[in-house]
């Protein structure tokens, strides 16, 4: 390959890295080349493009496109499936696994996805998860379900939603009422220690002290002398 023909590969490469979010990075060594446009053309059905690569020019590509982490996947013989924007990223690591599991051949290395490293059993596991069609209606299923049932009550008849609002007026005013009474009961013993005794005496100031008492016995004394000497 001349020099002008590997700087195109390079630049081509580089812009399909830029362009996409996810690469699925697999050794296709031993596969023949009807077993390659098999894959090729199950990976173009979920929105992939698969390539077959030289390392050395798609690391300076990976290098140029800021794709770092692409290049721990660049180990022997590789070929990377470039998902595009609107690609299934399932049915492509499907199309994948199926592959490696028929021919006994492809082993996937890993791959990249939104800038993450993913490896081979990640890869694996995506490819066990439903088809995007699936998962978008189980997401829609579970969004619709709660306004499914609004619906049918807005439908219902007046009638029928008059009796399902007073049957909550009923509800929330027993709980009031419930409410009310366990506080009642919880208040009750509080009532009964603040009650005061009617024997004590009231506290209009400072408790009197001991010299305040003698001092008072004191001041008795001389009017019960003057009594009896009259």
């Amino acid at each position: 390959m001349k020099k002008e023909q590997k700087e195109q590969v390079v630049a081509e490469l580089t812009e399909r890295l830029k362009a996409s979010d996810t690469l699925l990075v697999a050794d296709y060594r031993g596969l023949t080349m009807p077993q390659i446009d098999e894959l090729r053309s199950k990976l173009l059905a979920s929105g992939a493009r698969f390539t077959v690569v030289k390392n050395t020019l798609t690391r300076r590509a990976a290098e140029a496109a800021g794709a770092d982490a692409l290049l721990q996947l660049l180990e022997g013989p590789s070929a990377i499936a470039f998902l595009e924007a609107d690609g299934d990223m399932v049915a492509a690591a499907k199309a994948l696994a199926d592959s490696a599991r028929d021919t006994k051949v492809l082993a996937i290395r890993g791959g990249i996805m939104q800038g993450r490293t993913v490896t081979a059993e990640e890869v694996e596991s995506l490819a066990t998860l439903p088809p995007l069609d699936v998962l978008r209606g189980q997401v829609l299923g579970a969004v619709v379900a709660p306004l499914t049932t609004f619906v049918a009550l807005l439908n219902a008849p007046l009638q029928n939603l008059i009796g399902l609002i007073d049957a909550r007026i009923e509800q929330l005013q027993a709980q009031g009422d419930t409410s009310a009474a366990e506080a009642a009961a919880a208040a009750e013993p509080e009532a009964v220690e603040e009650e005061p005794a009617q024997d004590e005496t009231p506290v209009t100031g400072e408790e009197p002290t001991p010299q305040a008492d003698a001092t008072a016995s004191a001041a008795e004394e001389p009017e019960s002398t003057e009594t009896e000497e009259s």
